[in-house]
């Protein structure tokens, strides 16, 4: 685990399914993990933090290791409204578009992939955007969802590109 922006920690993690490293990040200031695996040196990475209080997650899809940072720290878990149906019998926080999930965590529309696919923009010093799953970083290049996992579906890639546009373009006007 790494502190990339003030207070705003990146780790990979093997997904056990995937056979690829994903990406969980921890932002301090708001005592919320985003998409989180466990971290290699596994809980006690967070002995020198705040505990976790919540989990977000960008999608369904990336529940990974919620479960164990709930029962291991009774952090709360939000998931996008859309994608709630995915959690049945489980405690659910949800949340909607243009909710604050946590304090400095705001849930954007994204939504080429699927309805619940999001965009949270995390007010850390400099700004920072974590992508579902419409925008990749692969050894350091950004770039779009494989076709293979995209389908045929041009229009899903357009509507990613002209959303990751207006993301930046928000974000340097923010600035």
């Amino acid at each position: 685990m790494r502190e990339i922006l003030p207070r705003l920690h990146h780790w990979t993690t093997e997904h056990p399914n995937l056979g690829q490293a994903v990406s969980s990040y921890y932002v301090e200031d708001a005592a919320t993990l985003l998409d989180p695996m466990v971290p290699e040196e596994g809980l006690e990475a967070f002995d020198d933090l705040a505990p976790p209080e919540r989990v977000v997650l960008s999608c369904r899809h990336h529940d990974r290791d919620h479960e164990q940072f709930v029962q291991a720290f009774g952090a709360l878990f939000h998931v996008n409204e859309a994608g709630v149906h995915e959690y049945e019998g489980e405690e659910v926080q949800p949340f909607a578009i243009g909710d604050e999930p946590a304090a400095g965590v705001k849930a954007l529309a994204n939504g080429p992939i699927a309805p619940d696919d999001t965009v949270l923009r995390i007010d850390v010093e400099g700004g920072a955007l974590l992508f579902a799953d419409s925008l990749l970083s692969s050894d350091g290049a950004l770039g779009f969802m494989p076709d293979g996992l995209l389908g045929e579906y041009p229009e899903i890639r357009s509507s990613a590109h002209a959303t990751l546009r207006r993301f930046v373009d928000e974000q340097r006007s923010a600035r």
